[in-house]
């Protein structure tokens, strides 16, 4: 097989894992703050898919300009919802929330179905077809501006968690839930705040894969196992580990379709979450229990 071919499907895996970091950088912070997985990660994430999509196909705004709009409407959808029906109907227990995100799942589905059908829908831009030369291969424009953008978002959430005082707060909570009530922190606004910002990062990817994938009720499928199976192999609440997770699995995806042929491609990623499991369960950077 010819080098190039090679070549090309490193930088295609390692193009859309950048984009899978993305998805699941917002699944660890909110593991991280509040311990529990957010089972309704997949359908949100379509959601923000078909708001890009009626941007663009009413209001006749770019994919990567709808960042502007889509980013912010997600974190403000993600704060109140948190607010005014997880937080509540939670009671403070854990269990309580993952049935509550599970149940959103299944209802924004459902909805999903009866209002936009089950019809598979995509866009096009007039770069769509634009091609870069890297190297042997040629890398398609979009793919690049969305790996770029991505890396760019989760570079900037890290330092946001770091640096500003909110992120601080957001990293005493994941810490210690008791010690920092004791210091002040108000934690259910930390809770919703980080589930704000866990939605706000799928807003940013739905609006990088819409120039490259396509949207459909059942999309956010094709993503939930592959965040889960990023978290799992990075280190579950990792921000490093979703970055390498998630490159990680793009090749692993790339070259199994190169190897097995497309619709086999996946077999590779599930194959890593059982072997994570087995062996690693704490993950590549996750902190031993």
């Amino acid at each position: 097989m010819d080098l190039s071919i090679f070549v090309s499907a490193a930088i295609n895996g390692l193009l859309i894992g950048g984009i899978y970091t993305l998805v699941a950088s917002g699944l660890t912070l909110i593991y991280g703050v509040l311990h529990i997985i957010n089972f309704a990660h997949g359908s949100m994430l379509m959601l923000a898919m078909f708001g890009v999509y009626y941007l663009l196909m009413k209001l006749g705004i770019d994919p990567y300009l709808s960042l502007l709009i889509m980013v912010p409407t997600m974190f403000v959808f993600g704060f109140g919802l948190y607010k005014l029906l997880i937080g509540k109907l939670a009671q403070g227990k854990d269990e309580n929330i993952l049935l509550i995100t599970l149940g959103l799942s299944i209802l924004i589905e459902n909805l999903a179905l009866m209002f936009f059908k089950g019809d598979t829908r995509t866009i096009s831009v007039s770069y769509s077809d634009t091609m870069v030369e890297m190297g042997p291969t040629l890398v398609s424009l979009p793919k690049l501006i969305s790996f770029a953008a991505a890396m760019a978002l989760c570079a900037a959430l890290g330092l946001f968690i770091q640096r500003t005082d909110i992120g601080k707060a957001i990293r005493a909570v994941a810490k210690e839930r008791v010690g920092a009530r004791l210091v002040g922190i108000n934690v259910e606004q930390v809770f919703a705040i980080s589930y704000g910002i866990g939605l706000a990062t799928l807003g940013a990817a739905a609006c990088l894969l819409m120039p490259i994938f396509y949207v459909s009720p059942t999309t956010g499928h094709v993503f939930v196992m592959v965040a889960f199976t990023v978290v799992v192999l990075g280190g579950m609440g990792s921000f490093l580990g979703a970055v390498v997770g998630g490159l990680i699995v793009g090749l692993t995806e790339s070259f199994g379709g190169l190897f097995l042929g497309e619709s086999l491609g996946q077999i590779g990623i599930s194959l890593i979450f059982i072997l994570i499991l087995l062996f690693r369960p704490s993950g590549l950077f996750g902190a031993k229990r």
